[in-house]
């Protein structure tokens, strides 16, 4: 008798707490179009608290992007994939709202860090979880103000970089963007490959025994909207777009 295929372990908490940040990237998105698409004035989403926010749930998403890594067997075909989404944005947004370009946007970022981590998993494995984990948590950290111009964290501030670094498009992909750069959702591979490196070292650093854990269910729709976020990703902006078009439109 032919032995049964034993069905793939499945971490249900980590689908869950991907739906859950998908559904807080989808609000953030829909306020960002109501304050600078439609007027709408939310001074704390200007400020500080709205700063907090979505750094936060860009940490997050980045973080467990990475440490999602080792679960799969199929890490380059999965990076194609998704470099290519982020391709379909930049075409779609360029071609129909340019006013709101998406310009080496997080599933670009995100694919493209997949396809590294792929080429270079063999020397990655040589490397102490602990080690790996904090050298990439570090470059995050120190790397996180080069967008801006220097080295540094927020008001943390290093060193400035020279000005020949921030050249063109592929400098601003690399994270050097040149004078007049515009993007609606920019997020070069420096620094945000390093914090997705750091999920990916932190998986081993965790290790699969003290997962179990995260095998346990505790919203199973979270669950389903986290093992379909891809395609709720690409969906999200231009429906919530069409929504409050067509609200305002009918309010006049």
């Amino acid at each position: 008798m032919e032995q049964a295929k034993q069905s793939p372990v499945r971490y249900h908490l980590l689908d869950e707490l991907r739906g859950l940040n998908l559904i807080n990237m989808v609000v953030y998105h829909g306020l960002w179009d109501l304050v600078f698409l439609y007027g709408v004035r939310a001074d704390w989403y200007l400020g500080l608290p709205g700063k907090i926010w979505q750094v936060s749930g860009c940490c997050l998403f980045i973080l467990l992007s990475g440490f999602c890594v080792p679960f799969g067997r199929h890490t380059a075909r999965r990076g194609a994939q998704v470099f290519g989404a982020g391709a379909l944005v930049t075409l779609v947004t360029w071609l129909f709202m340019p006013e709101t370009l998406v310009l080496f946007g997080v599933l670009t970022m995100l694919g493209s860090a997949m396809l590294l981590t792929a080429a270079l998993r063999p020397l990655f494995e040589k490397v102490p979880a602990g080690v790996g984990f904090g050298a990439s948590l570090a470059l995050f950290l120190v790397t996180y103000n080069v967008n801006m111009g220097g080295l540094g964290f927020e008001s943390w501030w290093l060193m400035t970089l020279p000005r020949g670094l921030y050249a063109n498009l592929f400098t601003a992909f690399l994270g050097f963007p040149q004078p007049g750069f515009y993007s609606t959702d920019y997020f070069s591979l420096i620094p945000w490959v390093f914090l997705f490196w750091a999920g990916y070292f932190l998986h081993r650093l965790v290790g699969r025994a003290r997962m179990e854990p995260l095998r346990r269910s505790v919203c199973p729709p979270l669950g389903w909207l986290g093992r379909h976020s891809l395609i709720f990703y690409l969906l999200h902006q231009p429906v919530v777009f069409g929504v409050l078009y067509l609200f305002f439109s009918l309010r006049g």
